[in-house]
Parts: C-alpha cells; structure tokens; sequence
C-alpha cells in the first residue's frame, strides 16, 4: 500500500485506510435489493480500484472541471476554425435546405467530440452495470446514435424543449442532468434524477420530457409542448424524436395533422437506425424515406453520424419552426451497435460483420476526430491525451457514483418524483 500515491479522502478527519473500511462496511451495510455478496465485493474492489490506480491528481485534488475546460480550450493549434463538406441533404417540400459547407471553431469541435465521447463512455458503463445487475429492468444504449442528440443539442436555445423515447441517458445528461443523476436513477436510488422512479426509460429535467416507454407515444406530447410554445407567443419549438419502429404508428400522424392545421414549432426527428427491434425497415415499411412521410410537412434527410450535419439541419428546422412556417420533420440515417435493448444480442437478425463495418467507416465518434486532426483544429496528442484524461476522469465518476448511489437509499413507495424534484416546470420559464 506504501507505494500507491496518496489522494484526499471525502472525509477530511479520515486516513485514507480508514475511509476505505468505512466504504466497505457502507455497502454491505446499505439495502441492496437482489444483489448478492459477491456482487457488492466486485462493486467495492472496483470503486476502490478507480480512486486508486485511475483517479487522475487532479481530479483527487479537487480541480477536475478546471483541468477538463483547460485541455479544452487550450491553444495548442494555431488553427481556429474550419470548414467541411457535409453528404448532401434530401429535401421534400423544401425549395432549399441546409447549407452542405459547413464550419466549426475549435473550441466547438472539442465541446462536440466531449459530449459525444461523455454519452459513449456512460452508456458503456450502464452496459456494464447491467450485466452485473446493479442495474435491473429494461435498459436501452445509445452508442452509435451520439451525433444526432449532440447535433440537435447545439442548435436548441434554452428554452426549446425535447422529449424522446426509451434511449433517453445521453439525452437526459445533454439536456442537464448530471453522471449521478442519470447512474443513480438507473440503479433507483433516490439521487436519481427522477428518486429513482423512472429507471432508464423516464429521466427527466427542465425542458426535458422523458424518456418514454410506450412505443411512439411521445410524439402527441412533443406537439402538445409545441402548443404550448405557441399559445404562450414564444418563439420557443419542440423537439419529438422517434425511432423508424415507431414511424408506421398512427397517432403519428394524426398528430402530423394537428401540427400541420394549427402550424405548431414542431420538430419531428425520426432516428432511422436500420431496426426496429429486431425487424428491418426494409421488412417493416412500404416506403422507408420517413422524411416524406408527412406528405403536406417539409421533410430533410440528413447524415445521423454527422455531428455537423445534425447541426445544420437542426439549426435550419429551429429557424422553420421559430420563424411560424409549421412543423417540419428530419430523417437522421444513423445506427445503433447494442441489441434493441440489453436482452437482445443484437446478431440474430444483423451480422457481426455489418457492426463492425459501421464502426470503422462511420462511427460519428471516430469520423469527427479524423476531421478535427485533418484541419489541424487539435493534434492527435492532444486528442489522444484529453481521451486517456477523460476515460480516467469518467472512470472516477463512475466509482464516485455507485459510492453516492449505494449511500443513498432505495426508491420508496412514498416518495413523490414530481412533488421532490423540480423538473416539470412551466413550458417555459
């Protein structure tokens, strides 16, 4: 033990063994429902594993936000901006569309490559909790489909709201909820961003609406907010995402409809993975180009893996909305590297090959980096170190957030989500 480096205990009276003893006494101690012994033996050597050997100094010391916002905004590079040519956009009932030339700064580009690489780290530990059945119920990840949310993300004001189905943990933590926010109400604990209530399909925020678990259920609501946006005279639009599974269901459109008469601010953003469970769109859908499926509703087509292109066509859908032309819909082509949920393996109905070939030809995560380091917006050092920086540093939440999530107690019966948490404010404050 002598020769590990010494870190600073959450308690300051304490010594480092002791706080280990403590730490270990409070998970066999605290209710774990359904976990046995020697699941709590791995959660602890883990934990103490991640503050030993993974937790950088800095974040020991207390200084990891000014330590990540310095690697991010360092001036390593002489180069401040560049510019890239984005696939083209299929546009129906639209004379133009977003611009394909597009350009970012560095500080951007490095804020995007974060929140995408953020979303990939703690869906992989979601995954891993899951398998160790720290996590229980239904589970969905997002890896794969990180550009849509972070692109859409970039282009939405503060008071734009989002609501989504049940892949809703990159989401959730975009929109403001934190590491152990979205960890804790997974495992349904009270610190979770919903006490622990919603699991992992309903997590929510201010001008966040869930995850949701009833297929396409969620597009009435998103026009409803887009109602409200526009009863209240604020420019404000609403965001509703569905997957190309949902697309064929009819309270769909009728609500394309409803949106349509009343010219709601209604972004409809069908993120078309290739799969709706384990059903192709080729075998599910008649006509597969869901960016025409609102007929009388302008449509665009866009690249779901480029963190850039979602960012345009966000950005143009905003002004659409904002500007009173009505609703509009988006079709962001994107794909998904887990199973429909953690019960699926996800092969019996795609190849392994087919994942792989979409990991190294289009990974959005991967893609970026390569456009950054072309353009000289960052070196490959500096990437490569800010990732090791990051790894670590989310390593570290993780193990502090099963740590606060095993502290805190277990969901109640009596506990009230909605009366506990202020996350359904007004439509807009």
């Amino acid at each position: 033990m002598k020769h590990l480096p010494r870190f600073d205990p959450p308690h300051p009276s304490g010594s480092r063994r002791r706080w280990m003893w403590k730490s270990l006494l409070l998970m066999f101690c605290v209710p774990n429902n359904g976990s046995s012994p020697s699941q709590l033996v791995v959660l602890v050597t883990v934990t103490i594993a991640m503050y030993l050997y993974l937790t950088p100094e800095c974040v020991r010391s207390g200084r990891r936000g000014k330590a990540l916002s310095s690697f991010f905004t360092s001036t390593k590079s002489n180069t401040t901006e560049a510019s890239f040519e984005t696939k083209p956009f299929k546009l129906h009932k639209l004379e133009s569309g977003p611009s394909t030339q597009v350009s970012v700064n560095r500080d951007d580009a490095l804020h995007y490559y974060k929140q995408m690489y953020t979303i990939r780290r703690m869906e992989t530990a979601a995954g891993n909790m899951y398998k160790e059945k720290i996590v229980r119920g239904f589970c969905h990840l997002y890896s794969g489909q990180e550009a849509c949310a972070v692109g859409i993300k970039a282009a939405l004001r503060p008071y734009d709201d989002v609501i989504t189905a049940y892949r809703a943990h990159g989401w959730a933590h975009l929109m403001g909820v934190s590491h152990l926010g979205v960890l804790a109400e997974l495992t349904g604990r009270q610190s979770g961003c919903a006490r622990g209530k919603g699991g992992s399909m309903h997590m929510y925020t201010s001008h966040f609406y869930g995850g949701n678990g009833i297929v396409g259920a969620q597009v009435p609501l998103g026009v409803g907010l887009a109602f409200a946006s526009k009863y209240m005279g604020t420019d404000g639009v609403s965001v509703a995402l569905y997957g190309d599974g949902a697309a064929n269901q009819g309270q769909i459109f009728e609500v394309y409809n409803i949106a349509k008469l009343l010219d709601l601010p209604c972004i409809f953003v069908c993120e078309n993975n290739g799969y709706g469970m384990g059903t192709s769109v080729d075998r599910a859908a008649a006509s597969t180009t869901y960016y025409t499926r609102g007929d009388y509703i302008p449509g665009i087509w866009v690249d779901g893996m480029d963190v850039l292109a979602m960012r345009e066509a966000a950005r143009y859908a905003v002004n659409h909305c904002a500007t009173g032309k009505g609703p509009i819909i988006l079709e962001a082509f994107t794909y998904r590297y887990s199973g429909h949920s953690m019960s699926d393996p996800g092969t019996s109905y795609r190849t392994r090959e087919e994942v792989q070939e979409v990991r190294q030809t289009r990974d959005p995560i991967t893609s970026f980096k390569d456009k950054i380091i072309s353009t000289e917006l960052a070196t490959a050092e500096e990437l490569k170190s800010g990732k090791l920086f990051m790894k670590k540093y989310l390593g570290t939440l993780v193990g502090q957030s099963f740590i606060k999530a095993s502290r805190s107690s277990a969901s109640s019966p009596n506990d009230n989500p909605v009366k506990d948490c202020a996350v359904l404010p007004s439509a807009h404050n």
